[in-house]
């Protein structure tokens, strides 16, 4: 009896010593995600919660480094028209589904043919998929693709169970099963996302937590008191102004990364009905729009510097940038000048969307301020996340205010919103020369072959202007100091292998 007490008693303790070291980690998000499935879905947040939900055939370092995830190794014909990937065995999704050769090629298909699929133009390059053996595939192209690796490590490269996306359809969303850290348990819309650690993923002993909860709160002011109170233990995106005051704060940490990304408007110019405006129709009216704002003051005003002003889908900082358009001085004459050529001398009137969120609210309303000095008046609108996504792929909108958190690869800042028929042109805009000059890019391994195919691409997207850049950001995250283990990373994602929480 003694020794049956013994043990019940050690069983005991040491139950009671599980429980005290189970850890739920809770992230404050700035927006609240959209469909989660990883072809359908577009929202920067989305892909934080799918970095701890769906693993990909390739992952990035810190450094921009294409390295293994799902596929341990990679080779590339001398032509670049095949790529072998041999694939890691003893994987499993979230619902028991092996992951093998099959699975991916069954990935491939649904993001290429989904109707509803946004990663098409991202694997148009793809013309075959041939399962070599159960752990090795092969892809064949229709032409080089510098690119194809670089999308590997985002969406397009995210696996989801076979068997969950054949049974689900397009309702994938509601319920996805990938084979990440952590598997689905719950979504209520506007207020939690919650996962659980998944006990049969290949890199269990990596992960430190038993859940992790994604809570959206658009008002920085709201998501930072929140993780003072303790309900938070981590934010993304802690707004410019608060960094003096988490940085004195002994109870947080902060860390940075400089994005890969930008933000701007976009205008629709031929989405359906919204295109028929002023600024949709005329893009004397967009640069008039673009000479109107000064860049430099927004950062100074909106984000006291902490930020970098900006006119091109790729920062200053990337060897991308193209050095003949620096970012231009405010012109109100000039601005003045081209509504009267475009046929407004009276000044024009347009609606622009805009996220619910306290920064983007303010960064509107100093556009707003600047441009109705040059005669150029702004409505503006503000709308929950998901509802601006919603209404801009549909073309419900005249203008939008919106970025995009930026690419490895220079492809991925550009061609899907400035292609015909792009899987994120939500502006409309078609222009065959601006089509050859990227899909061109995409099939030379060449930096300076490239690098001429996106200058001579921005030659012209500097006059049309279907999106008017704006800034680029610093991701900045605030984390309680129980935190340890976070790395920063320039797409601005949260990876969780490695990271852990001490005991207060």
């Amino acid at each position: 009896m003694k020794t049956t007490k013994s043990v019940m008693l050690a069983l005991a303790a040491g139950l009671m010593a599980t429980a005290v070291q189970a850890q739920d980690l809770r992230i404050g998000l700035q927006d609240d995600p959209d469909v989660l499935d990883p072809d359908q879905s577009r929202t920067f947040v989305g892909r934080i919660v799918y970095a701890s939900l769906c693993d990909k055939l390739v992952d990035i370092t810190p450094d921009l480094e294409i390295v293994p995830q799902l596929a341990t190794g990679w080779e590339w014909s001398e032509d670049g028209l095949q790529l072998t990937m041999t694939l890691r065995e003893g994987v499993v999704f979230h619902d028991g589904t092996p992951f093998d050769a099959a699975a991916v090629a069954a990935n491939i298909d649904r993001s290429q043919n989904l109707p509803e699929s946004r990663r098409k133009s991202e694997l148009a390059s793809i013309t075959g998929v041939e399962v070599v053996d159960d752990y090795t595939i092969r892809f064949t192209l229709g032409a080089p693709d510098a690119t194809l690796l670089a999308q590997f490590a985002d969406r397009a490269g995210m696996m989801l169970s076979p068997t969950a996306a054949d049974a689900a359809g397009t309702d994938f969303g509601l319920a996805p099963v990938c084979s990440g850290p952590f598997s689905f348990v719950e979504r209520i819309q506007q207020d939690r996302i919650v996962l659980e650690a998944f006990d049969d993923y290949w890199n269990a002993d990596a992960i430190n937590f038993d859940t992790v909860t994604f809570l959206p709160i658009p008002d920085t002011t709201v998501r930072l008191a929140n993780l003072r109170a303790g309900d938070l233990d981590m934010l993304e995106r802690l707004a410019a102004t608060d960094v003096a005051s988490v940085t004195a704060d002994d109870d947080l940490l902060m860390e940075q990364a400089v994005s890969l990304g930008y933000q701007g408007i976009t205008i629709n110019v031929a989405n359906g009905e919204g295109a028929d405006s002023p600024i949709g129709q005329s893009e004397l009216v967009r640069q008039a729009l673009s000479l109107a704002i000064d860049r430099n003051v927004i950062n100074q005003v909106v984000f006291e510097g902490a930020f970098a002003p900006g006119n091109q889908p790729f920062p200053p900082t990337s060897p991308w940038y193209n050095d003949a358009y620096p970012v231009p001085e405010r012109d109100v004459e000039a601005a003045r000048a081209l509504l009267e050529e475009a046929g407004y001398p009276d000044g024009v009137d347009i609606e622009v969307q805009v996220a619910n969120n306290p920064v983007q609210l303010q960064l509107m309303q100093v556009v707003q301020a600047m441009a109705g000095e040059a005669g150029i008046r702004i409505d503006i609108v503000a709308k929950e996340f998901a509802t601006l996504l919603s209404d801009q792929s549909a073309g419900a909108y005249t203008a939008s205010q919106i970025g995009w958190s930026g690419r490895v690869d220079p492809d991925g800042n550009i061609h899907q919103f400035m292609t015909t028929d792009g899987g994120i042109n939500d502006s409309g805009y078609s222009n065959p020369e601006v089509d050859r000059l990227l899909n061109e890019a995409r099939t030379s391994t060449d930096m300076d072959t490239r690098r001429a195919a996106y200058n001579a691409a921005r030659d012209i997207l500097i006059e049309d202007l279907p999106i008017i850049y704006l800034y680029h950001v610093t991701w900045i995250w605030a984390l309680d100091d129980a935190i340890e283990g976070f790395v920063p990373y320039p797409d601005g994602m949260i990876r969780l292998e490695g990271v852990s929480m001490a005991a207060e």
